[in-house]
């Protein structure tokens, strides 16, 4: 009998640097506010923060829903650098302007792509 392949580390370094990241915003029409989070999975995340039971942050406000959802161009960092930075101007109007579908992130937002198909 053929015993299994175990990947080798370059495939498995490859596999975790070949990543996509999102920045994601969620609403909460309950409490009226706003959410920003990054994730590789941002679907699983809105279920997470609507279901889960470790989100002190959102448990609040649900239901949260996905208004917009941005494919970082980058690693991991880079969508945690842009995620702090939209936290940190605590700008409901910068948020806003986020989830208008004809709004064009620039500057410092300019590597985020919208994901076209998450919309209300």
């Amino acid at each position: 009998m053929m015993e299994a392949q175990k990947p080798c580390i370059n495939t498995v370094l490859f596999a975790f640097y070949d990543m996509t990241f999102f920045i994601y915003v969620l609403y909460s029409q309950s409490i009226n506010r706003f959410y920003v989070g990054h994730s590789e999975d941002p679907f699983r995340r809105l279920t997470e923060h609507n279901f889960g039971k470790h989100f002190k942050s959102t448990t609040h406000g649900r239901p949260w829903i996905l208004k917009a959802v941005f494919e970082v161009k980058g690693e991991r960092g880079d969508a945690l650098k842009i995620e702090k930075f939209i936290k940190k101007q605590k700008s409901r109007a910068l948020i806003e302007k986020l989830i208008d579908s004809n709004f064009t992130p620039q500057d410092f937002l300019a590597q985020l792509v919208r994901v076209p198909h998450v919309r209300d």
